[in-house]
């Protein structure tokens, strides 16, 4: 995988939808985007689309999804 080529926050919103390849990503974030109520997710997912374009559909299929946990969730007490 290409670390650079997502940051943290897109990552974490793919990981929500459906990996299990590209079209279906992309087909999954375009149906929710009409649907997201913040501009800044909403700006996330475009990014996100942006992105999913170009690659090929053997090279995103290279990539590991996994969503990205900060220290602080650590720090949750149960």
């Amino acid at each position: 995988m290409n670390p650079s080529l997502f940051n943290v926050e897109e990552e974490n919103l793919i990981c929500i939808f459906d990996t299990s390849n590209r079209i279906a990503l992309i087909d999954d974030i375009l149906d929710a985007i009409p649907y997201l109520d913040d501009p800044e997710l909403e700006e996330i997912a475009e990014n996100v689309l942006r992105k999913l374009e170009p690659i090929s559909d053997m090279a995103f299929s290279s990539y590991i999804f996994q969503p990205a946990y900060s220290d602080d969730d650590d720090d949750v007490e149960a």
